[in-house]
């Protein structure tokens, strides 16, 4: 072997190093909406719930997983959790039954799954990444998206499985609560970024409504050129201003960093149209923000570096 080859070599392998040596962080929302310690009695079991999940996804990380993995393990975590409005817990529409959606999206290869209808899945989110994967189609709706999780061996249950007592007694007093719509943003150590979302959707929607969460562009973006990121909160509001997607562009064409990114979107469009809410996003560097205009945003993160943070309110 002559030198010149020899040398393409170390410098590959360099390469290689400096490549594996890329900083993790992940980010994760529980949702946002009237979250303040007058009305969450059980915030020490959120705060719990969110480490959990925290530790999952750091877990994967933090040993050379990558971020599509995080992502997806910590919202299935989320949607076995009846704290939250994704999975079982979900809110109920005005049938009396849990409609659920997801989207998760790969920043390396700017793939995207998303479902949304579907009332038998046990875990959206494996069926948004199964929809990325395994068909030529980004989303899937309602019967249609739950025969091809079937077909793909994902389990199913009654759609009893994911109403709760505490939801019931919600839908039959109309109650207004908290979104608690969950999400996870991470970047691994090869630098890929990857995000997800998953919801239950609003109270006593009609008529098969749709909200954010499903939608890429709208609740859930990630590209590796500039950021990962997942939202929660009046879905409208966020498809109209396709906010995911509005956040990556400042952050890409006008090479902004996230937290200003995410202040001019709300600041300029969320908020002065009275639409509420919150994003949480991770950098491909590795940083993280939580930006959200409510009184609260059930929010945690972690970073290679030793950050960790559980927040509730404001």
């Amino acid at each position: 072997m002559n030198m010149k080859n020899i040398l393409a070599i170390l410098l590959l392998l360099n390469t290689a190093s400096w490549a594996f040596s890329q900083n993790w962080t992940i980010a994760i929302h529980g949702g946002a909406g009237n979250i303040s310690p007058e009305n969450t009695a059980d915030s020490a079991a959120y705060k719990a719930a969110l480490d959990t999940a925290l530790t999952i996804g750091v877990t994967i990380l933090e040993s050379g997983g990558s971020s599509i993995d995080a992502v997806e393990k910590v919202i299935c975590y989320l949607e076995d959790n009846p704290l939250f409005n994704a999975g079982k817990g979900a809110v109920i529409n005005y049938k009396g039954e849990a409609e659920l959606d997801a989207s998760i999206m790969n920043g390396l290869s700017l793939q995207a799954g998303a479902v949304a209808g579907v009332k038998d899945v046990k875990h959206p989110i494996k069926a948004a990444r199964m929809v990325m994967e395994k068909s030529e189609h980004v989303f899937l709706t309602g019967s249609g998206a739950s025969e091809f999780a079937k077909l793909n061996g994902l389990e199913i249950v009654d759609n009893s499985y994911f109403i709760t007592d505490s939801r019931k007694k919600m839908w039959e007093k109309s109650q207004k609560k908290p979104d608690g719509t969950v999400g996870c943003v991470a970047v691994d150590i090869k630098g890929n970024l990857a995000a997800g979302t998953s919801t239950g959707g609003m109270m006593n929607k009609k008529y098969g409504r749709v909200g954010d969460s499903p939608i890429i562009g709208a609740g859930t973006y990630a590209s590796n050129s500039s950021c990962a990121v997942s939202c929660t909160g009046h879905g409208e509001f966020f498809i109209r201003n396709v906010v995911a997607f509005n956040i990556h562009s400042l952050v890409l064409y006008s090479k902004m960093d996230i937290g200003s990114a995410a202040s001019k979107v709300f600041d300029d469009y969320l908020t002065p149209q009275k639409g509420t809410g919150g994003v949480i996003i991770v950098d491909k560097m590795g940083n993280y923000h939580f930006e959200f205009n409510t009184p609260g945003m059930f929010r945690a993160a972690a970073t290679s570096t030793g950050t960790k943070e559980i927040k509730l309110f404001k």
